[in-house]
């Protein structure tokens, strides 16, 4: 165990394997905002990883966006990964929001398509940072 697993405030809250499996659609962004970076996983989108090269050096950093990430999230009872799996595959139907305890936005989304993806779109930006205030309240 290194140091900064052994410090007491040490918090798990993302996974370098859903990370990775993430990376591997990395040419979206996907990854960039499973670690709380919108701004750049906005990029990523729209230059397809900077052409590929963006995307291969981020094999290397994933180790450091899930140590940031660990630091910068409230762990708590609502997973991030749980989140984050339900946004990606099935955040036009709302799941992600009803497993936040957001029942009236998530039958929301269901009906209306995630808002016509608009809102999807805001929970890849803000969803980590929904979880994290949800947990901190929870202190």
């Amino acid at each position: 165990m290194n140091s900064y697993q052994q410090d007491a405030n040490f918090q798990d809250t993302h996974s370098k394997v859903l990370g990775y499996l993430l990376w591997i659609f990395g040419f979206t962004g996907a990854h960039r905002f499973y670690y709380g970076k919108p701004v750049t996983g906005t990029i990523w989108f729209f230059t397809f990883g900077l052409l590929g090269i963006g995307w291969l050096i981020d094999l290397f950093l994933i180790p450091a966006m899930d140590r940031e990430a660990d630091m910068r999230f409230h762990a708590g009872p609502t997973d991030y990964n749980v989140a984050w799996v339900l946004l990606t595959f099935l955040g036009v139907f709302g799941v992600h929001r009803m497993y936040q305890g957001k029942w009236i936005s998530g039958i929301i989304y269901l009906l209306t398509g995630g808002l016509c993806f608009i809102g999807v779109l805001y929970d890849f930006w803000t969803i980590n940072d929904q979880i994290s205030l949800k947990n901190s309240m929870r202190r």
